[in-house]
């Protein structure tokens, strides 16, 4: 009989409430413990008891103090949830924007000189085919949580579609201006020079929602781009020719994941990216006299490049597969420690829309009329000048000065929420 002891869920003799488990642990002298007062049930609360942690146990101090443990335990995700905001940004993904800016700001200063050096148009063919996919990619990954909910709604106003209006002016009156044509129109649905990126990244975001419904959203979205590559009826209006050709990079973006990233920055990625690098050169050289640049630039369909309309599709998916390839290539030696320049990959999008006031401010100036401009030293020159102007520009205090128009507060423009103002007077 002494041996038959009950099991847990069956004793008789109830615990003691958990709020007398000090006093009944604690072994004062001339008392009897709960192991001397005999019995099974008194061992078994014995054993239960010095299972929990003691009631004088140091814990994080709460505004309900030692005895609000309902609260206090409340706490716990509130702390953790102010650890996930305090995440430090991925240094990887602002290095690869800082270098993938430089290389648009490059590529812009190489374009005159395509025409007197095969080496600036090998460079050019090569870069253009992998900077944007990057860019776009890198949007479509972060855009990953984007939804119908009112503060991602509003910042995609303020931090998109504002700044396109506002550029959109900015550069219509500056062309004006600096080229002479007092009677060029602003117009915001014909997108002039860099602002089509603006507004091809609202409409793909826009679009989001129905990408994470879709069962094979990357194949959908790129036999979207071949239609749009044969279709040149589908005009210039809002840039959609972009918008569509560009989309498969966009979706791409929305699939990946984190270890996708971590696949191709491998070493044995890098060791296999500088021949892919070097081969994509030696080709580009090859190409530069033989194809129309205009390839890369995804505005226009096939017709429109006086080239047969099946030519769209076969160029689309291997300007597709090659950019892929190339991208994937610059990830791999995009370093992820901090470094000097990641601090600038949060001011990327303001050096895109800055520089542009200088890349077409050159032309209309006519500063590549000067002979030495086109020598290899002068290459190499507006090469460095180009850097150091787009690094510049991505610098906090050039943020700081254009924060009003390319992240604007508003919120004089949106309705409050009525949960959070009763939040606040409560």
């Amino acid at each position: 009989m002494s041996n038959d002891f009950p099991a847990y869920g069956e004793r008789r003799v109830p615990l003691p409430p958990p709020r007398q488990a000090p006093q009944d642990t604690s072994h004062r002298p001339g008392t009897p413990g709960p192991a001397e007062s005999g019995g099974a049930t008194a061992t078994m609360t014995a054993t239960a008891t010095a299972t929990r942690p003691p009631a004088t146990a140091p814990a994080p101090a709460s505004p309900a103090g030692p005895k609000g443990r309902g609260r206090g335990r409340a706490a716990q995700p509130a702390t953790a949830g102010a650890t996930a905001a305090a995440k430090p940004r991925d240094a990887f993904f602002d290095n690869a924007k800082f270098l993938a800016i430089v290389l648009v700001a490059m590529g812009h200063c190489w374009e005159p000189l395509r025409d007197g050096s095969r080496t600036a148009a090998a460079l050019y063919i090569t870069v253009y085919a992998f900077h944007m996919p990057a860019f776009i990619i890198i949007s479509g990954y972060f855009s990953r949580s984007f939804d119908m909910r009112k503060d991602r709604l509003q910042r995609l106003i303020t931090g998109v579609a504002v700044p396109y209006i506002l550029f959109e002016v900015a550069y219509t009156l500056f062309k004006r201006w600096a080229d002479d044509d007092p009677h060029y129109p602003i117009s915001l649905t014909d997108p002039w020079y860099l602002t089509w990126f603006l507004l091809a990244l609202f409409i793909w975001r826009l679009t989001t929602p129905l990408w994470k419904i879709v069962r094979w959203p990357v194949p959908l979205a790129l036999t979207i781009a071949v239609l749009a590559s044969v279709s040149p009826d589908i005009g210039d209006d809002l840039d959609l020719q972009r918008v569509l050709q560009f989309l498969p990079f966009f979706v791409i973006g929305l699939s990946l994941r984190a270890e996708h990233f971590k696949l191709v920055r491998r070493k044995k990625a890098r060791i296999l990216a500088v021949p892919v690098f070097a081969a994509a050169l030696v080709f580009a050289y090859w190409a530069a006299p033989r194809m129309n640049a205009a390839w890369f630039y995804h505005r226009d369909a096939a017709q429109e490049l006086a080239a047969p309309w099946w030519s769209g599709a076969v160029m689309t998916l291997a300007m597709f597969g090659c950019s892929l390839v190339l991208v994937a290539c610059f990830f791999a030696w995009i370093p992820g420690r901090t470094m000097w320049c990641t601090a600038l990959g949060a001011g990327t999008l303001y050096g895109y829309l800055l520089h542009g006031f200088l890349a077409k401010g050159s032309r209309f100036g006519n500063w590549y009329d000067h002979p030495w401009v086109h020598t290899p030293w002068g290459m190499v020159l507006i090469s460095l000048f180009a850097g150091t102007v787009i690094t510049l520009l991505c610098t906090p205090p050039v943020q700081r000065v254009f924060r009003w128009a390319m992240e604007p507060k508003m919120t004089w423009a949106f309705k409050k929420d009525p949960v959070d103002e009763a939040r606040g007077r409560s």
